[in-house]
Parts: C-alpha cells; structure tokens; sequence
C-alpha cells in the first residue's frame, strides 16, 4: 500500500501562506499528501526545507509501498562509496519520511522510532567499517588492510539509551559504548592494537557528528563508558567488565538495561553482555534502587534547574512528570525484579511496563495508562524537535509556539491542548512521587510508651553493623514510625522488641533490607509476627533476609501448588544459571524461599501444623528430583555415562512417609543396576561400583555443603543394609538379596516407609516391587514384637527426653507410635506407608484410634515446636506469641495445660502399645 492511502490524520498548518508555497514547490504533491506537507511545513520550516530539497525523491518514495521505503534507503546508503555522504543524504530523506508518516498517522510510535533506529544501526556499522579502513591502510597501524570485515576487527558497539531499546526521537543523539575483544589478535602488540582502534574510533564519531554542508548524521556521544574522563573512548571488553564488578553504579546498572549490540562482532558483545548479567541483573529482589533513582531524579531537576510548572518552556523528558519518569519508573522495577525473573528483562520502556504488569509489579490499568501517556509524551516530543531539527524537550517558552506545536500535533484547539497536556503531566508526576517518595508517617505516631530496658535497646542499634552508612541510618529513619506502630500492636511489645532486637544485631548490612521494608510496607508486619511468635526464626532471617523476596511475589500466600509444579520451577530455576554451582546455588536459595513460606504460612494459620509437615516432605521430594539429575550430569561429564540402567534415590523414614518437620533431616538410600555393565565410559572411567559410590557422594555434598546461600538438608544414610559399614550405594541385586535374607527386623520395619524419589523410572518399579516381596513375606509375630520390645527399651535407655514439651522420645510418643505402626504393616504385609494407614492393617492390636489420636497430638506440638526452636521447648519463657500457635493448633488452651494433656495421651498410647507387646509375649 501506498503512503497516501494510509494516511489517518493531518496536521493543522498555522501559516496557511507557506502551505500554499511548500504546495507549490512540491508541485508533484496532489491530495491528502499536498495537504500534509503543508500542515507540516506550515509548522515546521526544518521540514519545508527538507521537501524542497529532496522533492524529486520524496515523490518516489510517498508512490513507493511504505514497506520498502526504509530498507531502500538504508542499501542505497550501504552502496555509495563516499560513506559520510551517503549517509547524511540517507538520514536527511528518513528523517523527512518518518516524520510524515508520524504526522499522518501511517506509522505507529514503535515503527517510527524503530526506522530512526534501524538507520542509526546501518550508520555505525558504515561509519566504523569506514573508519577501520582508513586505520588499516595508514602506514603504521596495527592493523592490515584484510583484517576488516562486518566483524569490525574484533570491535563491537553497544547502543546505549533510547537506541539500544529500538526507541530514538526525531532529533536523538545516539549514546555508544565501544569496546572491543582483547583475544581477538594475541599475536599483535596489545597497546599498538588500542591505539589503532581508538584511533579508528574517533574518526568513526567524527563522521557521524560533524555538521557539513550535508547537514549531519547522529550526534554521537561515547561519555557512556566506564570512567570516561580517564578512559579512552575504546577500551578493552576485560577492562569494562573489571570496572562494573568493582565500581559499577545504580544508574549504569539501569543504562544497561537498555544495552544491545548494534555493530561490528556480535558474538563477542553477546558474550560481554552475558558475562555482565549479574552486575546489571541481582540475584535478590533490589529495593535499594528507589532510592539512587529517586536521588538521581531529584540531582537531575536541581542540576538543570526544573522546578517550574508552567507549560512555557517546560522540559518534557526531565521535568516533573516527564518522559524521564516514566522510563525511571519502569527500568527501577525491572531492577527490582529482573535479576529473579528474566521474563522482565527487555529493553523498550512500554514492553517494560507490560511485562510488569503481566507479573503483578504493576497493575494493569496503571500500566496501560503510563504506556498511554508515554506514547502521548514521545509524539509531541517529536513535533517539537520537528520544528527546527533541535534536539530540545522543552517546549516553546511563548504561547505562539505553543500553538505552533498544537497545530503540528493536528490539535485546532489550543486551550484543550494545553489542558490535556498538563492533566498528563501531572498524572504521570502523581504517580512518579507516589513510587518514589511516598508519604512519611510522623515520628511517634501510634508509638507505645517504652520502658526505659527498651530504651535501652533502641540505644544499641546505632551500633549494629546494619547502620554502619549514613543511607542504612536515613533508610531505618524512614521506616521507624511504622515499624514502632506495628511492635506496639503485639501481645507482648517488650518481648517483641527484643526478638526485632536479634534480628537487626544478626544483619550483616541494613540498605537492602530497610529499603525493602520502606517500598513494602506489609514486610514490616510479617516481621513483627515472626519476632512476636518465634525469635528464633527472626534471628535465622537476620543471616538469609533474601528469602524475604519470595513474599513479594505476589503468590506468597496462595495455596500450595503441589510437587509437580514446584519440580518444574526449580528445574527451570536451575537451568537459567550458569555453571554447575550456579545450579545448586540456585537451588539452594529456591529451597530456602519456600521453606520459609511453609513456615510463615504455619505462623499466619494458613496452613495447619500436620498440613505444613506435608508441605516440608513435598518440598523435599522436589528438590531431590530437580537436583539429582544436575548431579548426575555433572558427574557423567567427568567419568562418563551411568553403566547399567542407572540409579534411584528411596527416601526412607518420615521422608518416606510424607511428614517431615521444619528442622528435620533426610534419610535416603540409593540403589543402582549396574546390568552387567563393568565400567563407564569417559574421559575418566570407572567401575559400575566406584560410579554410582561417587556419584552418592556427590549427591550428599550437593545436598549438605553449607555455601554462600546455606544449605539444603542433612541427610542420613544409615539406614542402608549393613548401616555405616556397608557401601554408600546398594545394587539392585544386593539390595535383594539383603533385604530377604539377611535383613534384621529392625530393617525391615525402615522398608515398610521406603518410597522411590527420583531417579531412574525404569529401575523404580523394580525397587518398590522387592520391597513389596519383602513385607508381604510371612513374618513371625513372635519374633518381630520381642525385637520390637527390645528397640524400645534401648531407645528409651539411650534417648531421654530432653525436656519441655516433648513429642518424639518417650513411651506413646511419635517415634514409639511409629515404631507399633511399622510392626502392624509388617505382620500385615501390607506396603502402606502413612501411619494411619499401616494402624489399619490390624495386625499389631485394638485400641489403634487411641494410637492415631496421640500421634496427631504429638504431631501437631512438635511441628509448631522445630518451627519455633532448635532445642526443647519450654513452657517457662515462651512468648505470647508461640502461645497462640500451639493453642490454635492442639486447642489446649492455657500452654500449661498442654504438657499434661500430652502425658495423658502418651500415657494412653503407651498403654496400647505395652499391651499388645505383653500378649505377644504370653502367646509365645
């Protein structure tokens, strides 16, 4: 289709004589585009001169399909030898085109930004070729003429800003970052080498910039760079990305985001900007980015003096309510959140807001309005640098180019226009500050009264390495009044202080963690109710505040998603990161994030006791199957593919069952089938047994080294056959033939919760199938309940109770209740593995409900207890907090009576239990 079929809308000339003069002048011009062009021109006399100039091939090109305008113009630039002359006449007629086809409405903002783009993408590739060129046939260059090529001798640009987001004006200065890759020529002398490229590259920008009687091409602009006043204008990729891991600043994270190579070796500049994710892109969720913009946004109106609010002469990129808002709005969520979620890392600022909202970063209709307003600020942008080829944001400081700028915009109505403007501004402006300088709430407002022990606390702070910096001090200020509200809320404020108290004295830094609580203001209660209900889980927070990120995600307290989905996320989690401890790493933060929501979901009575026990098994369950087959991998690669049919992890105790605690260990197993197969295949093979041996132990320390990011669990392998004197990994024949023939009781009442984890599918069924052989076997009672008799006497000899409010050692508790259960699965033969279920097979005794109902008890007391403390949990000293939680869970109410509400009930149980024991006894 043609230009002047797509045409959707005129400009208004204000001059109607020189429309008639720029008609004329174009006689060719008949129509819609007569009218345009006079509209425009009546407007913008920069553009009049470019129609008489280029009236001949504007005919051609308004006749031309609109598709091919563009590419027609830039091959023609890429065909002309004289390059600084081609592309200046290359931009004089894009320039004229773009911005009739802006006027007219044939083209979108997105597509006229993206042509300007796409021709300053072609003019730094020409130029730097060029300039290569010159540079390589100068006598004494490092440099030969065939060494240039589209690669541009190892040089690659980084557009910067607008042009790295496909974005840039009608009238843009083009920001570059060159640098180049310093293994690309080893054999050359390195500083000879930079001489020439710098060299290459001044006369590269000179070609773009100068102002001839051509006219120009980009102002260009390479201040960009690392440390530009000491730096040379190109510089070693190693030399840049030493300078970001070491000095690299807030504001050139979020220059970055923006970054993209738009010439010369685009393998070598791919490769920088991935090395440099993690400087631009944090791992953790990045609050301490509001502040630098909002100190940037407020250097920027003081530096260039933009306080007024009168619409003359108003700057509307950097003054209030301004393009520039929008984007800082924009990129300092990204930064935010983009180093958890690669799906917001993109450059354009109004596929930015849509990723944010997508996400729930931002809500949607706030988005769609600022993408609106955007789009709005960028198009009248473009009319006043239309005017006379400027490159100003300020609009005119008179109501006559007020109008003129109106009239450009198609807007007959100068009043509406001005209107309409200054509700955007200010719409845009409300939201910016709302974001970036919220409301403060007065100091002492809501506060309690202190004793002076509290005072005291207070006093310490000062002295915690949390406000070793001026900005954790101004940061902590901020939240303080809230924060003093929310501790005087508690049921016990004092007490709640001094754990908040632990909390702040474990924090190694406080900028990060205040500014999360200043931009989320609902932390400030989360950590009131953890201090409140259990110190010890705020002191843990205080050494892994990143877990605090996952409440920010906006699903924190949706309901569970289940194992499935949670192996999927962490598979995918693991498979963005880099290297093989990246993976684990990653791992590792995933697992703690969440088994911190299990916790808090416990605390907030989202989730029952028994059910956050399920949640902790499944949690588990996931992590061991996301991060077995990287160890196995990472393993293959060293000795070379599992021999045989591979392996298989058995969970074995609460693990197996599906209950586990806040604290608790894993028990695992791994068995294999060699099949045959002798050794591996690899660069450093192995026999089958030393294969799988060490890939066990490498699972072990995948799963218990404590890193930088903690760890995941403990594991115990003591029950495999023969415990601690046989070898870590079992195979699949061995298994079987221990298990049947030699296996002591105490073993086989471990096999009746044994369950398959992860691993080889076709070996799983085969693993589940001789454990169901086993129990199904003919058992003898006898013998099974006097070995039964016996482990208890020596557990209950070599475990006493620790004291406090004990639910796993002791007669009738839930290791003794376990243990009758695991027997009556045995006699039964049945492969249950639930407790409730193995009760039900009948074959131990009568009385089962009573063992049930204790074992909830117990259940229900020891998963609030491993949540709240490591050690025994005493009814002396605990807080009012950890009160309401076991009253809500067991509903004995005062926590007095819970000690002698659980000796009744493991006094009941144990009766049970003995009885049955007894009978055996009498039977045998």
């Amino acid at each position: 289709m043609t230009f002047a079929s797509q045409i959707t809308r005129l400009p208004i000339a204000v001059d109607q004589g020189a429309a008639a003069t720029a008609r004329e002048a174009a006689g060719w011009a008949t129509g819609q585009v007569a009218e345009l062009i006079g509209g425009a021109a009546g407007s913008a006399p920069y553009l009049a001169g470019l129609i008489g100039k280029e009236a001949e091939w504007l005919e051609t090109a308004l006749a031309a399909p609109v598709d091919q305008v563009v590419p027609g113009v830039l091959a023609a630039a890429a065909a002309e030898g004289d390059v600084a002359v081609a592309l200046r006449v290359a931009k004089r007629r894009l320039a004229l085109f773009t911005a009739l086809a802006d006027l007219g409405g044939v083209w979108p903002l997105e597509k006229v930004t993206g042509a300007l783009t796409e021709l300053a993408d072609c003019a730094v590739q020409l130029a730097w070729r060029r300039a290569l060129e010159r540079e390589a046939a100068r006598r004494k260059s490092a440099l030969e003429p065939g060494d240039v090529d589209d690669d541009l001798c190892g040089i690659f640009v980084l557009a910067m800003g607008k042009m790295g987001a496909h974005e840039l004006n009608y009238s843009s200065d083009i920001d570059l970052i060159v640098l180049f890759d310093q293994d690309r020529w080893p054999e050359r002398d390195f500083h000879e080498l930079r001489t020439s490229l710098v060299r290459a590259t001044r006369e590269a920008a000179k070609t773009l910039s100068d102002n001839t009687a051509e006219g120009y091409v980009f102002r260009t602009d390479l201040r960009l760079r690392p440390d530009p006043s000491v730096t040379p204008v190109c510089l070693s990729m190693e030399a840049a990305e030493r300078y970001y891991e070491s000095l690299g600043r807030t504001w050139e994270r979020a220059a970055h985001i923006k970054a993209r190579v738009c010439a010369g070796d685009l393998e070598a500049g791919a490769g920088y900007l991935e090395r440099l994710r993690p400087f631009i892109w944090r791992k953790h969720l990045d609050f301490a980015a509001i502040q630098d913009a909002h100190d940037m946004r407020l250097a920027i109106r003081e530096h260039k003096g933009l306080y007024g609010t009168a619409l003359e002469g108003r700057d509307l990129k950097l003054g209030r309510g301004g393009i520039r808002e929008i984007e800082f709005f924009t990129q300092t969520r990204q930064i935010i959140a983009g180093g958890r979620d690669p799906e917001l890392r993109v450059r354009g600022t109004v596929d930015g807001l849509a990723r944010l909202a997508e996400k729930g970063w931002v809500g949607e209709a706030e988005a769609a309005q600022l993408a609106e307003d955007y789009r709005a600020h960028r198009e009248l942008e473009h009319r006043i640098q239309m005017v006379h080829d400027q490159q100003t944001h300020a609009l005119p400081k008179d109501a006559e180019g007020i109008e003129r700028v109106a009239r450009l915009a198609g807007e007959g109505d100068t009043e509406a226009f001005r209107a309409r403007l200054e509700e955007r501004l200010e719409r845009v402006a409300t939201l910016a500050e709302g974001f970036f300088a919220p409301g403060k709430k007065r100091k002492g407002e809501g506060e309690p009264e202190w004793s002076e022990g509290a005072r005291e606390i207070m006093a310490r702070w000062q002295g915690y390495a949390a406000f070793r910096s001026t900005r954790a001090g101004e940061l902590f200020a901020r939240i303080r009044p809230e924060l003093m509200t929310q501790l005087g809320g508690a049921a016990k404020p004092e007490e709640a202080l001094g754990a908040f108290d632990g909390f702040l004295r474990g924090l190694p830094a406080g900028v990060q963690i205040f500014s999360l609580f200043a931009s989320n203001p609902q932390l400030l209660g989360l950590i009131v109710d953890i201090c409140a209900t259990a110190p010890e889980l705020a002191e843990y927070l205080s050494r892994n505040a990143g877990v605090l990120d996952a409440v920010i995600g906006g699903d924190f307290f949706a309901d569970w998603p289940g194992v499935e989905v949670l192996d999927a996320a962490l598979r995918e989690e693991m498979a963005r990161a880099g290297d093989y401890e990246g993976k684990l790493d990653t791992a590792r933060r995933w697992a703690k994030e969440w088994h911190f929501r299990i916790g808090v979901h416990l605390l907030r009575g989202h989730a029952s006791a028994l059910v956050a026990g399920q949640q902790y098994a499944l949690l588990a369950e996931a992590v061991l199957r996301a991060v077995y087959p990287v160890v196995e991998a990472e393993h293959a690669r060293r000795h070379g593919p599992a021999p045989g049919r591979g392996a298989v992890v058995l969970g074995m105790g609460s693990l197996g069952a599906g209950w586990l605690n806040a604290r608790s260990d894993l028990d695992l197993i791994v068995i294999y089938d060699a099949a045959g197969v002798e050794a591996s295949e690899g660069k450093r093979p192995l026999t089958a047994g030393a294969w799988y041996a060490r890939l066990t132990k490498a699972l072990v320390t995948a799963l218990t080294a404590l890193m930088a990011e903690g760890r995941l669990y403990e594991v115990d392998m003591r029950l495999r056959p023969s415990g601690n004197s046989g070898p870590v990994a079992t195979s699949l024949a061995a298994f079987a033939a221990y298990q049947r023939k030699e296996a002591w009781t105490w073993e086989h009442l471990a096999l009746t919760r044994a369950r398959v984890i992860c691993g080889a599918e076709v070996l799983a069924g085969e693993v589940e199938a001789v454990r169901c052989e086993v129990l199904a076997a003919r058992h003898d009672r006898a013998k099974v309940l006097a070995d039964v008799a016996e482990m208890r006497a020596r557990i209950f000899e070599a475990k006493r109770p620790e004291g406090g409010l004990e639910a796993k050692i002791g007669p009738g508790r839930m290791q003794d209740i376990e243990l009758a259960a695991q027997a009556a699965a045995l006699l039964g033969g049945v492969p249950a593995r639930r407790l409730a279920d193995q009760l039900a097979a009948g074959a131990l005794c009568d009385g089962t409900d009573v063992l049930a109902r204790s074992y909830a008890l117990m259940q229900q007391v020891q998963g609030c207890a491993r949540l709240l403390s490591e050690g025994p949990l005493e009814v002396e000293g605990m807080g009012e907090g950890a009160r309401a939680l076991l009253a809500r869970e067991t509903g004995v109410e005062p926590v007095e009576a819970l000690a002698g509400r659980m000796d009744e009930a493991a006094a009941a149980a144990a009766e049970v239990i003995e009885r049955a024991l007894d009978g055996a006894g009498k039977e045998g």
